[in-house]
């Protein structure tokens, strides 16, 4: 999984499978698009205006978890 995030335009998105070819986007709302692999299978997900999706407004940062690692924070307020 990798998380991205494009400060100038607001976008985060979540890779969730390698990269395919015949990757389709499904708009699901005007903030968030789902690309759906070939097998069906969900590729990524974008979350346009991202700070507020992420809920980020109140402390700029969005803290990333995983188990068993050390977190890391990204800075979404660099826009």
């Amino acid at each position: 999984m990798k998380l991205s995030y494009d400060a100038k335009l607001n976008i985060a998105y979540i890779r969730l499978r390698p990269e395919s070819a015949g990757v389709e986007t499904i708009r699901v709302s005007d903030e968030l698009n789902i690309d759906m692999s070939p097998d069906g299978s969900i590729f990524g997900i974008e979350l346009l205006n991202a700070n507020e999706q992420l809920n980020a407004a109140e402390s700029g940062r969005l803290v990333v978890e995983l188990a068993g690692e050390q977190a890391g924070t990204l800075d979404l307020t660099a826009a």
